[in-house]
């Protein structure tokens, strides 16, 4: 909230280049804002009384927008690819699948590698998917990091693969 926008019948007002200038009332508050040829503009206002910045709105916004876009422009998508394994994977299956993570580790992708279908007969052999899954590991090792280690839940076994930073 700027300038008349403010209810506070009190606040805490602070100067354009950040010193106190004590408690006032917001009246007060406004026409020393003026004098400056600023804004008010509520700060903290759940403050007792709410913090008050005598500054230049305009120039706030823009340079908050302008951090915003900075930081925008250094994020980095993550990109997550999925592998699923079956509980009775054969060697050259695994190998093969383990070829496909390689390549999605080397673009610079995490990697999900999921076990579906543990229920029945097949929750009783959990223990072997987790197996499979550290199987599985040792075969892309030299590409990747266990970010999750593996671990059932409900009816899916799941481990989480990122790559390794060669830089």
């Amino acid at each position: 909230m700027i300038n008349e926008q403010i209810t506070a019948q009190t606040v805490r007002l602070l100067g354009p280049e950040g010193e106190q200038l004590g408690i006032c009332s917001i009246k007060e508050a406004n026409e020393k804002a003026d004098e400056f040829g600023l804004d008010l503009v509520n700060i903290s206002p759940n403050a007792n009384p709410p913090v008050c910045r005598i500054m230049n709105y305009g120039k706030y916004k823009f340079e908050a927008q302008k951090k915003e876009k900075e930081a925008k422009k250094k994020q980095k998508a993550v990109d997550i690819k999925t592998m699923e394994l079956s509980m009775r994977i054969e060697e050259h299956d695994m190998l093969f699948k383990a070829k496909q993570v390689k390549k999605f580790l080397e673009s610079g992708a995490k990697v999900k590698i999921l076990i579906k279908g543990v229920r029945g007969r097949l929750a009783g052999f959990a223990n072997q998917g987790i197996a499979n899954m550290e199987k599985f590991y040792e075969m892309v090792q030299d590409e990747a990091i266990i970010d999750q280690k593996p671990q059932l839940t409900g009816t899916i076994i799941t481990m989480m693969l990122a790559p390794k930073n060669t830089k």
